[in-house]
């Protein structure tokens, strides 16, 4: 089934020059970009992407990943595809760095050592992908407006779908 997801480049990757490398794996994976943009994330917008976080970590780690986020630019994508959001999940591999298998994006570009304040480890991980198809939709609608979103036929859709 054809569904859309977000991927947001944190701000690591912006930094370390990774973005280019991170999209052509999304690419080469099938997925179609139909929506992108460089932000510096304010302080509404990563409060309400991370609406349920607090609860989940406590207040310090929330601090700590809202700091990280809002610590450069970062770059959202929408992504279109066959199965976007378990395709990204996959692709992306596991949130803690050090749990990531070899080949994902985090297993393969995530700096291991790297420790963000108050020793959260799990944050630096370079990327944001929903997690399903509904927290997709929520999400895509915080970071882009219907009219950034385009649609249109990629040259290879007639053979693969």
């Amino acid at each position: 089934m054809i569904e859309r997801t977000l991927v947001v480049l944190k701000p690591d990757a912006v930094k370390r020059g990774l973005v280019g490398r991170i999209i052509s794996r999304l690419e080469d994976a099938g997925l179609k970009i139909v929506g992108m943009n460089m932000r510096q994330a304010d302080d509404q917008l990563v409060l309400d992407h991370y609406d349920d976080l607090e609860g989940r970590i406590g207040k310090e780690a929330f601090a700590a990943v809202c700091r990280y986020v809002q610590s450069g630019p970062v770059v959202a994508i929408a992504l279109e595809g066959d199965g976007a959001v378990a395709v990204v999940r996959k692709l992306v591999g596991a949130t803690a760095p050090a749990e990531a298998a070899p080949g994902t994006i985090r297993g393969d570009l995530c700096h291991q050592g790297w420790r963000s304040p108050g020793d959260i480890r799990a944050i630096f991980n370079l990327i944001h992908a929903s997690g399903t198809p509904g927290e997709a939709a929520e999400e895509l609608a915080l970071w882009f407006d219907e009219a950034d979103l385009h649609a249109y036929a990629a040259a290879d859709e007639e053979f693969a779908f």
